[in-house]
């Protein structure tokens, strides 16, 4: 039995899901306390329960102490089975989180399975549909196996509703080398507005074109969804790469400006394009484990995040399978996945 204390580290959500993932994969039962003690509301929230129920359904695990709110759980893996399966936060609650849990078990199982999540699509504090299918999922399909997605839905805060649908078609990872990006081919920034007054999304646009003045304008286009699937509001900023693809996003929220949600997403892409980094900030920490389950590889990255150092201690407690850093002269962090 493996021991976890969720107030280490990072202190959020992702302790959760990378340990679930890990112990259906392991084998290894393991208990967490003090969940989400890093967070200013600590204990399970809706999407963590979906999440680890998830991980239940697919993995015919059995886990205690299961309910909003709880800040102590106790999780035993069963075998993980493929098949069809629909899970539904019930509020905006990430349906990319949700997924990110399930998704590396069932990848390496041993027929395809096909997966309808629901919930939050675009919401504060976790990736957009579009990052999961643009970023995350082409390296995936690189190590070797099959998975798409489609966004059916959009679904934003705080009303959720939003649908996801995907396919996985499992196979054995293989390491890969994801150092360098490539050249640039395009890049575009998105203001998705729905129920939401036009001039948000132009006030986006404005802002975020001002801390990336080399973009041409054409590539700042606005997109309204039927005012039914909101009130909501999100910007994504995309920069397309040979060998990857990176997005930063925003959501909009009550009180804030467009302007500051727009210039705080622009600089995040403007600091990952001055570097040569193959991973942003987000896609770094959701290579981890793939790579050490296919028992190596190695990939080039921005400043690490707490995400990405709590995951790199999770799967070593775990697998026993070291991940290094190591500083280059531009800036950039290699990591390299199974060295000790």
């Amino acid at each position: 039995m493996i021991i976890i204390d969720g107030s280490e580290g990072e202190g959020g959500g992702q302790v959760l899901r990378y340990a679930c993932a890990l112990s259906l994969m392991t084998g290894e039962a393991f208990t967490i306390g003090n969940i989400r003690g890093g967070r200013e509301k600590p204990g399970l929230m809706r999407q963590h329960v979906t999440a680890i129920e998830a991980a239940c359904v697919i993995g015919g695990a059995e886990c205690t102490g299961l309910a909003v709110g709880s800040n102590s759980i106790s999780f035993r893996p069963g075998r993980v089975t493929p098949g069809d399966y629909h899970f539904a936060v019930g509020t905006a609650g990430s349906t990319a989180l949700v997924l990110q849990t399930v998704l590396v078990p069932l990848m390496l199982a041993d027929a395809p399975s096909r997966l309808v999540i629901e919930g939050g699509t675009h919401a504060m504090a976790a990736p957009p549909f579009e990052f999961i299918e643009r970023t995350l999922l082409p390296v995936i399909n690189r190590m070797g196996p099959t998975i798409s997605a489609r966004l059916v839905r959009h679904g934003f805060f705080p009303r959720g509703g939003g649908w996801i649908e995907v396919d996985i078609v499992p196979a054995a990872l293989r390491p890969v080398e994801c150092a360098e990006r490539g050249a640039l081919r395009r890049v575009g920034a998105t203001a998705i507005l729905a129920g939401i007054p036009f001039d948000v999304g132009d006030r986006e646009l404005k802002t975020a074109a001002k801390t990336l003045p080399d973009w041409p304008p054409e590539s700042f286009v606005t997109r309204q969804l039927p005012a039914d699937q909101g009130p909501g509001n999100a910007l994504l900023l995309e920069a397309v790469f040979d060998n990857v693809t990176e997005i930063m996003s925003a959501f909009g929220k009550i009180g804030v400006p467009a302007e500051r949600l727009a210039k705080t997403a622009a600089r995040r892409m403007a600091g990952y394009l001055a570097c040569e980094a193959f991973a942003g900030p987000y896609l770094q920490d959701q290579l981890i484990l793939p790579f050490a389950i296919a028992g190596g590889g190695h990939f080039s990255t921005v400043k690490l995040s707490q995400h990405t150092l709590t995951a790199a201690a999770l799967v070593e407690r775990f697998l026993g399978t070291g991940v290094r850093f190591a500083e280059h002269e531009d800036g950039a962090i290699l990591v390299e996945v199974g060295r000790s």
